[in-house]
C-alpha cells in the first residue's frame, strides 16, 4: 500500500491481498519502534546520570543537584545542643605588647585614688598580625693590604651573587601562593606588592617557579622511585588544557606520596615514557580503563566507588533487585576488612573470603539472567550493542578479582579516592587560571606540586620546605 488511510478501513473489507500488504508493511514498522524505544531509553538514562550514579564530576550536576542525604527537619533549636562542648579563642602565654590602662585619679565623690591598692581586674587579649614590610640586607665585602705587599680581602656567601637579589623568603611566599595555594601568577605578584610593599613583576615569579623546580626534579624522580618500590599505588589520569591544547594529567598516588606528569596523550605511550607503573611489581588501583589492563608487570584493583555509583544507576534505572544487592555486599565486605584492620588482623578468615565471593559470582548469576545478551537480528557485520547492565556484569564477572582484591589484600584500599583526590587541585589550578600557557609550565607545575603534595602529606609546612628549597637545601621526602 503506497499512502496509508487517515482511518482505520473495515478489515472485513479487504482482499487477501491487502491485508497480505499491510501485514508486510507493518514488520518493518515493529522493528522500527524497537530500535525508537531503545534510543529513547539511552537518551533518558543519559539525562538522569550525575555525580551520585556515574564518574561525572559534582560540578556538572547544575542547579539541578540531587541530596545524597536531605536534610530533613528534626525539631530541634538551631546550634549546639546540650552537652556539646563548645571551643572559643584560646588565651595565649606569650604577650608582646602590654598594655595597662590606668584608673582615674579622682572618685566621683572627689577623694584621691593615687594612693590606693590597686589590683588587676580582667585582662582582655587581641590577637593580630603587624603591618608588614620589605628588609633590605646589605653585604659588604672589605679589603686591606698587608706590609708584605699581599692583598686580602672578604667574600660574600655563597648565595648572594648579584649586586641586588630577592631573598628566599619572597621566592618561597611567591612559589607557595601559585602553586600551594594555586593563585594565577598576576594575582599572586600583586597580593605580595599589596602585603609588604615589594614590586614584584609576574615574569619574575614565573622564574622563581622555573628555578624551584629545577632544584626539586631529583627529589621528584626520588618520589618517583619511593612509588614504584610500593606494595599498593593509586592511579588516575584527567584531561589538562595547555597551550589551547588537551593534554592530559597523570598521577601516581599513595597515602604520603603523590607524583604529577604532564603528557600529550592519555594512553600507554604516556604511561611509558613516564616510567612509573611499567615498572610497578605490587598493585595498582584504578578504575577499569582498558589501558591500564595492559600493565601486565602488577596485579590491578579496581576502584569500588566507581562500581558502587554504576550500580546506582543501574538500581534507579532498571529496577531490578541485583544491583542494592551487589552494593550491599560489597559495603559489608568494606566494613570487615575495616574491622579486621583496626584489631590488628593481616587478613580476612579464609571461610569468609570463601563466601564473599561465593555471594558475588552468584549476585551476578542471577543478575546475568534477567539481563541476558542481544543477540543480533540482522546480518550485519561488528558486535551488537548490548545493555548497559549487560555490560557492567560482564566487566563485574571477568574482573571479579581486581574488584575483591580488597578482601584478599588488606593492604589495598577499597576505592582509588588517593589517586582521584591527588587529580583535584591542579584541577582547581586550570579552572582558576583558565589553563597553561605552554608545556613547559605545566611541567614545571607537576614537579613543583609533586613535592609539595608529598611533603604536605608527611606533615612539613609548605612555605618552609619552599624556603629550605630556595636555600638550598629542600628536604627530602620519605618513603611511603
Amino acid at each position: 500500500m503506497e499512502k496509508w488511510p487517515e482511518t482505520l478501513p473495515e478489515l472485513s473489507q479487504l482482499n487477501h491481498e491487502q491485508k497480505d500488504a499491510i501485514i508486510r508493511a507493518l514488520f518493518p514498522l515493529i522493528a522500527e519502534v524497537k530500535r525508537l524505544t531503545a534510543c529513547v531509553a539511552e537518551l533518558e538514562a543519559r539525562l538522569s546520570k550525575d555525580s551520585h550514579n556515574s564518574s561525572k564530576p559534582p560540578s556538572s550536576d547544575g542547579l539541578a543537584k540531587k541530596s545524597a542525604s536531605p536534610n530533613m527537619p528534626s525539631g530541634k533549636k538551631p546550634g549546639a545542643q546540650p552537652g556539646h562542648v563548645g571551643k572559643t579563642l584560646e588565651r595565649s602565654t606569650r604577650v608582646d605588647i602590654p598594655i595597662n590602662h590606668p584608673l582615674p585619679q579622682y572618685c566621683t565623690c572627689g577623694a584621691s585614688l593615687a594612693q590606693t591598692a590597686q589590683t588587676l581586674h580582667e585582662r582582655r587579649q587581641v590577637i593580630d598580625i603587624p603591618v608588614a614590610s620589605y628588609l633590605v640586607t646589605e653585604h659588604c665585602t672589605w679589603q686591606t693590604h698587608c706590609v708584605c705587599g699581599q692583598v686580602h680581602q672578604s667574600e660574600f656567601p655563597a648565595n648572594v651573587t648579584e649586586a641586588v637579589q630577592y631573598g628566599p623568603n619572597v621566592r618561597a611566599l611567591a612559589v607557595h601562593l601559585t602553586h600551594g595555594q594555586l593563585l594565577p601568577v598576576l594575582r599572586s605578584a600583586t597580593l605580595i606588592t599589596e602585603l609588604y610593599g615589594l614590586s614584584v613583576s609576574p615574569g619574575t615569579v614565573c622564574a622563581w617557579g622555573d628555578q624551584a623546580s629545577r632544584i626539586l626534579l631529583p627529589k621528584v624522580a626520588d618520589i618517583a622511585q619511593l612509588l614504584i618500590d610500593l606494595p599498593v599505588v593509586g592511579a588516575d589520569e584527567s584531561g589538562l588544557r595547555v597551550a589551547s591544547h588537551l593534554n592530559w594529567l597523570h598521577t601516581v598516588a599513595s597515602d604520603k606520596l603523590t607524583w604529577y606528569g604532564v603528557h600529550t596523550q592519555r594512553g600507554l605511550p604516556a604511561i611509558e615514557d613516564h616510567g612509573i607503573l611499567p615498572n610497578l611489581l605490587g598493585t595498582a588501583v584504578h578504575d577499569c580503563w582498558p589501558t591500564y589492563w595492559r600493565l601486565t608487570n602488577c596485579l590491578h584493583a579496581l576502584c569500588n566507588a566507581h562500581l558502587l555509583r554504576e550500580l546506582t544507576f543501574q538500581r534507579e534505572t532498571t529496577r531490578q533487585r541485583w544491583p542494592k544487592q551487589l552494593m550491599n555486599l560489597l559495603i559489608q565486605a568494606r566494613d570487615y576488612c575495616v574491622a579486621a584492620r583496626q584489631t590488628g588482623e593481616t587478613a580476612l578468615s579464609a571461610w569468609r573470603t570463601r563466601r564473599i565471593f561465593r555471594d558475588y559470582h552468584a549476585i551476578l548469576d542471577r543478575a546475568l539472567k534477567r539481563n541476558p545478551p542481544v543477540e543480533r537480528q540482522d546480518k550485519r557485520r561488528g558486535r551488537v550493542k548490548q545493555s548497559l547492565a549487560f555490560n557492567l556484569i560482564t566487566r563485574m564477572r571477568e574482573h571479579a578479582e581486581a574488584v575483591l582484591r580488597f578482601v584478599t589484600d588488606l593492604r589495598v584500599p577499597f576505592t582509588n579516592n588517593l589517586a582521584e583526590r591527588a587529580i583535584r587541585m591542579p584541577k582547581v589550578k586550570q579552572k582558576i587560571s583558565g589553563g597553561w600557557r605552554t608545556f613547559e609550565g605545566a611541567q614545571v607545575f607537576c614537579v613543583i606540586r609533586s613535592y609539595l603534595d608529598t611533603m604536605h602529606k608527611q606533615g612539613h609546612n609548605m612555605f618552609e620546605v619552599l624556603r629550605q628549597t630556595f636555600m638550598g637545601c629542600p628536604p627530602s621526602p620519605e618513603s611511603g
